[in-house]
This record gives structure tokens, C-alpha cells and sequence, in this order.
């Protein structure tokens, strides 16, 4: 029989990525200890690790065969630069986490791997394979599917758990209940990118992450 698949999941929220992935042992790193406790309980097979997600890459890359990586978001958000336009939002610097990441994945990682954001309000540092309203980068080519409209600005709450299976209605959270649900990846794309990881569908010949395609 294969031997499980050891897999990182960084900045794990409540496991939208990972909810699909099948012959998988994984390790899940998420900071706040409320959203952690629900992943666990949506996954009590899973090594659940409440710490900060940059550092624990930083000292632990070298234990897996697969990293996902998915940093803090909303400071490279089209929404928050529309909402510092209507005067909403205050402006702030980007957090550079996101590129420190991938740099450091691209020299570095032996095993495969990818990090995941928003397409930004600004063209990327470094070019990513765009999907929906994804950003990704890795190691290994990810072709373009077709995902669910995301509706990040009016997606109600009932929604978004019928969206990705989750029902977290019953938690009493420390943070926005319409966040936390949105910031998970569909589960249907969590699977396309480990299927790509795996060569589940072809792999790239060349390169060290895939061009971007819009």
C-alpha cells in the first residue's frame, strides 16, 4: 500500500483546501486557537499545530512532500484598495510574507509545493497561475478549471457554508463569520491543485512555477 502523502498546510483557517484530499498525512498550522479547534474537529486525523504559520516554514520545510501555503491576504486585495478609493478604508503597506514565501519555496523546498492569494490590486512581483479570484504559485504546472463565482462582496453566510460543505454555525467564533468562510479555497480546487501536484493531470516540463494565464 502507498505510503500517505506528508502535507503541510499553512495558514490552514478551517480547511477549505484540504477538505477533498484523500491518502494524505497532514500537519495544519493555523495561529488563531478558535478557528484551529474547528479544523480539528472537521479533521481529528489531522496534526492540528497552533503557532505562527511563516516560522514554522521556515524551521520545518524540509519534513514534507507537499507544502501549501496560504498568506494573509487582505492587504493585497483588490476589495481593500476599492474600499480605501470610497474613502472606506485606510491605506496600508502590502505584507511582503507572500513573497518572502515564495522566494524562500523556490530555492530552497526539495518536495512540491504551493502558495495561494488573491489576485492583487496591483501586478504581481512575481507572475502566478491565475484561477478564479486565485492567485497561485508552485513547482509544478496547474491547469486553469473553471471554479464557483466567489460573490465576496454579497455572499451571505448560508451561502458560503452550502458553497464549501462547512457548517460552522454552531461555533462561536472571534472573528467575522463571513470571513472565516471566505477565506477558504473551494474544495473542488484544493483537490484539482493536489491532483496537479501528483501529476493527476500533466505536469510542466520546464520551470520552476507555471506562466500566468488569464
Amino acid at each position: 500500500m502507498m505510503q500517505p502523502l506528508k502535507a503541510l498546510n499553512l495558514y490552514s483557517g478551517i480547511g477549505g483546501n484540504r477538505k477533498l484530499w484523500q491518502n494524505v498525512k497532514v500537519t495544519a498550522i493555523e495561529l488563531n486557537p478558535v478557528i484551529a479547534k474547528i479544523y480539528q474537529d472537521f479533521f481529528p486525523d489531522d496534526t492540528v499545530i497552533v503557532t505562527d504559520a511563516h516560522e514554522y516554514l521556515l524551521s520545518h520545510f524540509k519534513e514534507y512532500d507537499f507544502i501549501w501555503s496560504s498568506p494573509p491576504c487582505p492587504t493585497h486585495s483588490r476589495a481593500r484598495y476599492w474600499g480605501y478609493g470610497s474613502g472606506k478604508i485606510q491605506a496600508v503597506y502590502p505584507d511582503i510574507t507572500l513573497y518572502q514565501e515564495i522566494i524562500f519555496l523556490q530555492h530552497f523546498a526539495k518536495g512540491l509545493w504551493v502558495v495561494e492569494n488573491v489576485q492583487p490590486y496591483y501586478i504581481p512581483l512575481i507572475p502566478g497561475k491565475a484561477i478564479g479570484r486565485h492567485l497561485f504559485w508552485s513547482n509544478f504546472n496547474i491547469p486553469v478549471i473553471e471554479t464557483e463565482d466567489a460573490d465576496i462582496n454579497q455572499g451571505n453566510i448560508s451561502e458560503w457554508q452550502k458553497l464549501h460543505g462547512f457548517d460552522i454555525s454552531n461555533y462561536k467564533l472571534n472573528t467575522r463569520r463571513d470571513k472565516v468562510l471566505r477565506n477558504c479555497v473551494f474544495p473542488d480546487l484544493g483537490l484539482h491543485i493536489l491532483n496537479s501536484a501528483l501529476g493527476v493531470v500533466p505536469p510542466m516540463q520546464e520551470g520552476l512555477f507555471a506562466e500566468n494565464e488569464n
